[in-house]
């Protein structure tokens, strides 16, 4: 593990005071990116030594990356990076659903015209990032792109949406991997929905955004688990994609529905 790390810029501490914080990011942005592969072993003198660190702030941040279930505990102060969990994918994937759904339905008519031009952008920038295979680019535009689309669900949930975003990367690095063929496919699928929040088609924008996230889920837990019965991701679908009846204005001041 440390050859790899090695190899990394090392960790730049920019506020002593929140040292803990700062190695819990530097560590989970290395095992989303899939630097540090799941199975690996997390040995804390060994990144004590890599990082500059005391032991202190390692366990601190070992324990916020077990409670996102990022790392697996073992006996010895030894942790690895988890591995594939199709029943944590599965479930994972049925809350992403419903309310990511929710906060597109939510949000569908309600955008402002800077939040409407700035998702534009981003489906720009994961175009242009896809076709340069700069897959870390693509990652931010696509968390941006997301956040927008879903961004009148209320502060509170869109920290719980954020969360479960960053906790399925690992899920959408494999899909990645194995299916570069599918990105103009779910290009498509983004524009769809970014249509259909700026038209304010409530159910329209809860059923792509399901379908959507529900497409990663199934042909993860297919290429891994191929008899595995994707349950609670066919539930949320189907809660998530049904169609409620629109009363009542969704626009506020400000807010547009068109570019």
């Amino acid at each position: 593990m440390s050859e790899a790390l090695d190899k990394l810029p090392g960790l730049r501490i920019t506020d002593p005071r929140r040292i803990s914080m700062e190695v819990h990011a530097h560590l989970r942005a290395l095992i989303v990116s899939g630097v540090l592969e799941p199975g690996t072993e997390l040995k804390q003198a060994e990144l004590a030594r890599v990082f500059a660190v005391s032991r202190a702030p390692l366990r601190e941040a070992f324990r916020m990356l077990q409670e996102e279930g990022l790392v697996v505990g073992e006996l010895n102060q030894r942790s690895r990076v988890a591995g594939f969990d199709p029943d944590e994918l599965e479930l994972l994937y049925a809350a992403r659903i419903a309310l990511d759904a929710l906060g597109a339905r939510l949000t569908a008519g309600r955008l402002t015209a800077a939040e409407a031009k700035a998702a534009a952008t981003a489906l720009r920038e994961m175009d242009r990032a896809n076709r340069a295979s700069d897959m870390t680019s693509w990652s931010q535009a696509h968390h941006r792109f997301h956040r927008i689309v879903v961004a009148r669900c209320g502060a509170r949930v869109l920290r719980t949406v954020a969360s479960y975003a960053e906790q399925s990367e690992p899920y959408v690095r494999a899909f990645q991997a194995r299916h570069r063929d599918l990105f103009p496919d779910r290009h498509r699928e983004h524009v769809a929905i970014l249509d259909a929040v700026l038209d304010g088609d409530r159910n329209l924008a809860a059923r792509l955004m399901a379908e959507h996230l529900a497409g990663t889920a199934r042909r993860v837990l297919c290429d891994f688990t191929p008899d595995r019965p994707a349950g609670a991701v066919e539930e949320a679908v189907a809660y998530a994609s049904a169609v409620v009846p629109l009363s009542g204005p969704t626009g506020h001041a400000g807010e547009v529905s068109t570019l």
